[in-house]
């Protein structure tokens, strides 16, 4: 299996992008999916989410028990706890083209990190090529939460769903399709003969001769 790249995590992004660049402006305050948030708050979450990952992985001293120290909180109760937060009146075009720029950021980040860096994530300490499947797994799954929510397809590419699976969910069964076993993996979808993960779910985001 090739490795998730930085290019991949540009892919992944500019396929959110397109899907949902029509997307009404008043439209993102309906609830995303299965999600306690609203659309909003999902795609300002994975924008946050893009975010993070670059600035871990981009420290050339990356803090391996905790992130780097940005001020994250929730707008709202129940909220996701963020560091950055869009403007009101942003729009679907100012939300895709924040989702832009962090997806630049880890992408290059990704890519100009020595493959040896290590830093922290709650799921298990990472590498530069396993911040790279974060964040196309957190672009895909909550590219999904969104389609439900707006009520529109998405499927991403499989060979793009496979690279991701393969680096954080090694214990997926390797007969399921790559898309429906990632929304299986991730709390999202039933695959037969395995039991749900609603309840319940994570990645290993260690290299995988760390494990």
């Amino acid at each position: 299996m090739e490795p998730v790249t930085g290019n991949d995590v540009s892919l992944s992004v500019n396929l959110l992008r397109r899907a949902f660049a029509d997307v009404p402006d008043s439209a993102w305050r309906v609830p995303a999916g299965g999600l306690r948030w609203s659309c909003w708050e999902t795609l300002e979450h994975l924008i946050d989410d893009l975010f993070t990952y670059a600035i871990q992985v981009a420290a050339s001293n990356p803090p391996r028990d905790d992130l780097v120290p940005f001020d994250y909180h929730s707008a709202r109760d129940g909220g996701p706890a963020n560091s950055l937060f869009l403007q009101a009146n942003a729009g679907t075009a100012g939300l895709l083209q924040a989702l832009e720029v962090c997806g630049v950021f880890l992408g290059s980040a990704v890519r100009d990190a020595p493959p040896d860096r290590r830093a922290h994530h709650s799921f298990g300490l990472s590498d530069p090529e396993g911040f790279a499947a974060m964040g196309v797994v957190e672009t895909l799954v909550h590219g999904e939460d969104l389609a439900r929510g707006l009520q529109r397809p998405w499927e991403p590419p499989a060979d793009l769903c496979a690279r991701a699976l393969h680096r954080l969910f090694p214990d997926a069964p390797p007969e399921a399709e790559p898309w429906p076993a990632l929304l299986w993996a991730t709390g999202r979808g039933s695959l037969p003969g395995h039991p749900d993960r609603k309840d319940g779910w994570r990645w290993d985001s260690r290299p995988a001769d760390e494990r």
